[in-house]
C-alpha cells in the first residue's frame, strides 16, 4: 500500500516584502545610484522585489562608511563588547528564523525545511560561536596581540545566501574589522533583512554594509583602493579573476570556488546508510553545493546493488513547491544556471553516459530540474569533470582502494570528499591521500562552526569556520 503526502504548505504571511529595496551604508538604508533590478522567485518566476544597485560612487560612500567605523568604534572596542553585539545578532536571526527561512526559500527556491533546519540556525550558530572568540583572541594560536585587518570586501554566492552571510560577517567582526557585503544579485533578500537584524541590534553605523548589485559592483568593491581583505565565496573563474585584480596589492584574499567531489563507497560499507549520505551528498540543495559529492565512486563488485538502490530511493523524493514541508528538491535558482545542467547533462548522453531520472511531474512555471544519474560514466566525460551545480550524479567504479584515490584526485578541484567503509584503517589512511580540504567518513554535507572548511587547487586557499578561520582576518605580528 502506497500513501499520498497531502499538501503542507508553509505559510508566506510572516514575510513582509518590499515592493523595493535600497542599499544599506553606515547603518541607513540608502537609495543606489545604478539601475535597479529584481529578483524572482524561481519557482514561479514571480517578481518578489526590486533591488538598488550599487555604482562607484555608492561603493566608495561604503567603504568609507566601513573605514571610518573601523578606526573611530570597532577596533577602538573591547573584544568583550565586540561579542555582546554578535550574540544579540545570533539571538535575533533565532528569533526570526521563520522569517529568515521562508524568505531564503522564496528568493532561493530550496525547500523550507532545509532553509528552516540546516541554514537559518547554522548561521546563527556562526555568529554565537564567533561571538564567543571575540575576547579570547590572544589565546587562539596567533600571538598574544593579533590585530584585524580593517576593512573587508566580501562578495557571496546564491546557494547558501544567509549562512555564506554568517560565514563571512561572523569572523570579520569577531577579529575586529568592518564589513562591506555584496550578496548575489538573484538571491539579495534575506541579506537585506539582515540589515535589519543590525539595526535591530543597535550595531554602530557602518560596521556592516550591504550592497546590491551584480558583477560589475563585486569588482568595483574587489579593486576599491581603502579594501584591506577581500573574501570571495563562487565560481573558479571569477576567483581566479578577483586574484588578477589585486595582484600588486597588499589586499589579504581568501578563496572558496568550486568542487567535484567524489563521494567512495567501498564493499564493506553500510550500504543504507551510504545510500543517504550519497543523496545527501549531491541531492540536497538540488546539487547548489560547492562540496557537492557529485562523482560517485562505488567498488565494482557492489556497484549494482549500489545503484539499484540508489534509483529506488529517488522514487521516493518529492519535487515541487520549496514552501512545502514536504518537498525534497526544489526549485533550480536560475534560469541560466538551469540551462547549464541541461548543457552539461546533454552533453553527458552525447558521449556516451546512460541517464536515469525517476519519473516525477515538472511544474508548468519555475526553473526546475528531475534528480538525475548518469552510469557507465568514464573520466574523460565533461560529467566527470566539470562542475555542474546541480541534482546530477556521475557513477564510476574502482576496484582496489588506490585505484579510488587515483580517481578521486583526478580533478583541477580539492574541495571536499566522502569515505565509506567499515574499517577505521581504511578512513585514516584515505584521507591522508585524498587532496580535498574536507574529508566525511560514513557521512557526507555535515556543517559545523567549530570546524574549518575550505579547499585545495582550483577550489581555492584559506580557511572559514574554526579557530583556523580567524586567521583570515587577522595581522599577526613577527614576535621577532
Amino acid at each position: 500500500m502506497t500513501f499520498d503526502y497531502a499538501p503542507a504548505p508553509e505559510s508566506t504571511s510572516i514575510v513582509n516584502i518590499k515592493s523595493s529595496y535600497d542599499l544599506f551604508i553606515n547603518g541607513q538604508f540608502t537609495a543606489g545610484h545604478g539601475t535597479a533590478f529584481k529578483t524572482i522567485n524561481p519557482a514561479t518566476e514571480e517578481v518578489l522585489a526590486e533591488i538598488a544597485q550599487a555604482d562607484q560612487a555608492d561603493v566608495n560612500a561604503a567603504v568609507a562608511a566601513a573605514r571610518k567605523a573601523y578606526e573611530k568604534t570597532w577596533s577602538k572596542m573591547s573584544g568583550s563588547d565586540r561579542g555582546k553585539y554578535l550574540f544579540r545578532i545570533a539571538r535575533i536571526m533565532q528569533e526570526r528564523a521563520r522569517e529568515f527561512a521562508v524568505l531564503e526559500s522564496m528568493d532561493n527556491g530550496k525547500p523550507i525545511k532545509e532553509s528552516r533546519d540546516v541554514d537559518i540556525p547554522l548561521a546563527a550558530a556562526h555568529f554565537f560561536y564567533h561571538a564567543g572568540w571575540a575576547d579570547k583572541l590572544e589565546f587562539a594560536g596567533y600571538g598574544t596581540n593579533p590585530k584585524a585587518l580593517g576593512v573587508a570586501a566580501q562578495i557571496i554566492p546564491w546557494n547558501f545566501p544567509l549562512l555564506m552571510l554568517a560565514w563571512k560577517i561572523a569572523p570579520a567582526l569577531a577579529t575586529g574589522n568592518t564589513v562591506v557585503l555584496k550578496p548575489a544579485e538573484t538571491t539579495p533578500l534575506t541579506a537585506l533583512l539582515f540589515a535589519e537584524v543590525c539595526q535591530q541590534a543597535d550595531l554602530p553605523p557602518g560596521v556592516v554594509n550591504i550592497l546590491t548589485g551584480a558583477g560589475e559592483t563585486g569588482r568595483m568593491l574587489v579593486e576599491h583602493p581603502d579594501v584591506n581583505k577581500v573574501a570571495f565565496t563562487g565560481s573558479t573563474a571569477v576567483g581566479q579573476a578577483i586574484q588578477r585584480q589585486i595582484a600588486g596589492t597588499d589586499k589579504r584574499l581568501t578563496l572558496e570556488l568550486g568542487g567535484k567531489a567524489a563521494n567512495i563507497v567501498f564493499d564493506d560499507a553500510p550500504i543504507d546508510q551510504a545510500i543517504e549520505g550519497i543523496v545527501n551528498g549531491i541531492y540536497f540543495n538540488q546539487g547548489h553545493v560547492c562540496c557537492a559529492g557529485s562523482r560517485l565512486l562505488v567498488q565494482e563488485n557492489v556497484a549494482e546493488q549500489v545503484i539499484d538502490s540508489l534509483k529506488r530511493r529517488l522514487q521516493t523524493l518529492r519535487l515541487g513547491d520549496p514552501l512545502d514541508k514536504n518537498t525534497d528538491i526544489g526549485a533550480i535558482n536560475s534560469r541560466d544556471q538551469l540551462n547549464r545542467i541541461i548543457d552539461l547533462t546533454k552533453s553527458g548522453e552525447d558521449e556516451g553516459a546512460e541517464r536515469w531520472s525517476p519519473d516525477c511531474a515538472i511544474p508548468d512555471k519555475g526553473f526546475w530540474f528531475a534528480p538525475t544519474i548518469f552510469t557507465n560514466v568514464t573520466q574523460a566525460h565533461r560529467i566527470a569533470r566539470e562542475e555542474i551545480f546541480g541534482p546530477v550524479l556521475s557513477v564510476l567504479t574502482f576496484r582496489t582502494p588506490d585505484e579510488a584515490v587515483e580517481k578521486a584526485n583526478n580533478t583541477p578541484y580539492g574541495l571536499s570528499a566522502g569515505i565509506w567503509t567499515d574499517k577505521g584503517s581504511r578512513i585514516l589512511w584515505m584521507a591522508n591521500k585524498l587532496r580535498a580540504g574536507v574529508v566525511w567518513a560514513n557521512t557526507f554535507n555535515r556543517f559545523d562552526p567549530t570546524s574549518p572548511f575550505g579547499g585545495y587547487k582550483e577550489s581555492g586557499f584559506g580557511r572559514e569556520g574554526g579557530v583556523q578561520g580567524l586567521g583570515a582576518y587577522l595581522h599577526v605580528e613577527d614576535p621577532s
